[in-house]
């Protein structure tokens, strides 16, 4: 399919990223012969009595329409026909594919997927290991395919760059057997977050991927930490689920396996309340009440214990898992800093670092202060390891996988 001289000016170039989630849809398109984006789009609050659908494209007004969207087929139609509308529809001769973002490739799949029947048939496989969003992630796929049977389908998993974590660090130290027979392992997630940001990371220290190892701690509402060492994933923080790891907004990350147990026995808590307690009710808003970071850090300063705890038990978590990962790669190049949470909060960037001096990190009080939208060192100059605050993108890295494949044939 590759394209050359001038037949790549006619050539199909642009990718449909989806991205399904438990409620909505986000979808963005991008055209990859210079990466502009020419429309992105959400719906949310599928299945409720008002859903809404933001539809912007790069070349006019946003449209918003507030009316009942059924389910996630019912989603995709409605995103489908807006863009139409712009002239961007899924039978547009210049669209080369759709890039579908899977949460759980679980061992099989290492790298983008065009996608079959067999294909779909294991990602079904594997929903038990992602409940919540691998349904979704099958319903996009299937709306798609019928949308438009002849056009290629990728699916790019969220865990596919941690499959390269080595057998030490992927296992759990319990029966073999009984981890082999129900998949039990450290399979970890934001796997294109890690990749785009290691490899931008790489780019603004002005080398290459295969010579920089990097931590990178992707900080939103859902936060996850990696060690790249060389462009390759080593090691990272979320596991079986994403529920393992960093303090969230909503989750509790790292916990004593036999609180579970001990919630069990001693409060009476079935396994669906437990399940809701660490997933919805733990983290930062079961500390104190928030999981907006902005907010927390206002209740902070006007002296809020709860809130002022809850930001302790935080950034001790991120200093704890900088510190493991820096053991684990031996030398660290640079830390990057990115999603949400990452990119904006200057304040958590300082405490996450906090103390950190004699392993060379540390942040320079005016840069990290200062706000942009672009990749940036907030380290001070002539530091040991670099500081960096490295924007993400999900979607350019989704499209980037997905027409890498098709181009390729």
């Amino acid at each position: 399919m590759t394209a050359t001289g001038s037949d790549r000016a006619s050539a199909p170039t642009r990718v449909l990223v989806l991205n399904s989630g438990s409620s909505s849809v986000k979808y963005q398109l991008l055209d990859m012969a210079d990466g502009a984006r020419l429309a992105t789009g959400l719906v949310e609050r599928i299945g409720e009595r008002s859903s809404l659908l933001r539809h912007t494209p790069a070349a006019g007004d946003a449209r918003t329409r507030e009316a009942p969207v059924a389910d996630h087929g019912a989603a995709l139609e409605a995103a489908a026909t807006e863009l139409t509308a712009d002239g961007l529809g899924l039978d547009s001769p210049r669209l080369a594919a759709v890039g579908h973002r899977v949460v759980h490739g679980g061992r099989r799949f290492t790298e983008p997927t065009r996608v079959d029947d067999d294909v779909l048939a294991e990602i079904e496989r594997l929903v038990p290991l992602a409940p919540l969003h691998n349904p979704a992630n099958l319903t996009g796929i299937r709306t798609a395919r019928a949308l438009n049977p002849r056009l290629p389908q990728v699916a790019v998993f969220d865990t596919a760059f941690h499959t390269t974590v080595p057998e030490h660090a992927a296992r759990y130290a319990i029966d073999v057997a009984t981890a082999d027979e129900h998949r039990v392992r450290r399979y970890g997630f934001h796997g294109t977050s890690h990749a785009y940001v290691s490899r931008r990371t790489a780019e603004l220290l002005g080398r290459d991927p295969s010579e920089v190892n990097v931590i990178v701690l992707h900080l939103g509402n859902g936060a996850s930490a990696s060690a790249v060492r060389g462009g390759v994933c080593v090691e990272t923080s979320m596991g079986l689920t994403p529920l393992e790891g960093l303090v969230m907004g909503t989750r509790s990350g790292d916990v004593d396996p036999a609180v579970i147990l001990h919630l069990s026995r001693v409060a009476g808590m079935s396994v669906d309340d437990i399940d809701t307690l660490l997933n919805k009710r733990s983290g930062l808003v079961g500390l104190c009440g928030d999981n907006d970071m902005r907010e927390i850090r206002r209740r902070v300063d006007e002296g809020d214990e709860a809130a002022a705890l809850a930001f302790d038990v935080y950034a001790h978590r991120l200093r704890k898992y900088v510190g493991a990962y820096y053991a684990v790669l031996g030398h660290v190049d640079a830390i990057a800093f990115t999603a949400g949470v990452g990119e904006n909060s200057a304040p958590v960037r300082e405490a996450a670092t906090a103390g950190l001096a004699g392993l060379g990190i540390e942040v320079d009080p005016v840069r990290n202060a200062a706000r942009a939208a672009v990749p940036r060192l907030i380290s001070p100059e002539g530091s040991r390891v670099a500081v960096a605050v490295v924007p993400t993108d999900e979607e350019l890295e989704i499209a980037r996988q997905t027409f890498a494949l098709v181009d390729e044939g």
